[in-house]
């Protein structure tokens, strides 16, 4: 049931609205959890996610790999890039694998 008229619960509506954000709503949506020590040092939940930071992966393919430091945040498509998380394509170079925000906590 919708409880506010003035809201839309399409589904395309709520996506388009979504990924035609402009780039400093990213800001809300790169915010991923911290780790249970920076939670009671800083007080707070999650933080703004930063080029340098350190994660590790908790969800998807690629978890429970060692912490790795962030090298791109690209905020448009909702994506980090972490060092050591990479694969290999076709003609054999390697490239830096795009993950969500909440799936990688902040570790340091």
């Amino acid at each position: 049931m919708k409880l506010n008229k003035m809201v839309s619960s399409d589904r395309s509506k709520s996506r388009k609205r979504h990924f035609s954000a402009p780039p400093t709503s990213g800001v809300a949506s790169c915010l991923p959890l911290l780790s249970k020590e920076l939670r009671t040092k800083y007080g707070v939940r999650s933080m703004p996610i930063r080029k340098d930071d350190e994660v590790q992966v908790v969800r998807g393919h690629y978890k429970g790999q060692q912490v790795g430091k962030v090298v791109q945040c690209y905020r448009s498509k909702f994506r980090i890039y972490i060092e050591r998380i990479q694969r290999e394509k076709a003609n054999g170079a390697t490239v830096n694998v795009g993950i969500h925000p909440a799936r990688s906590p902040l570790s340091s």
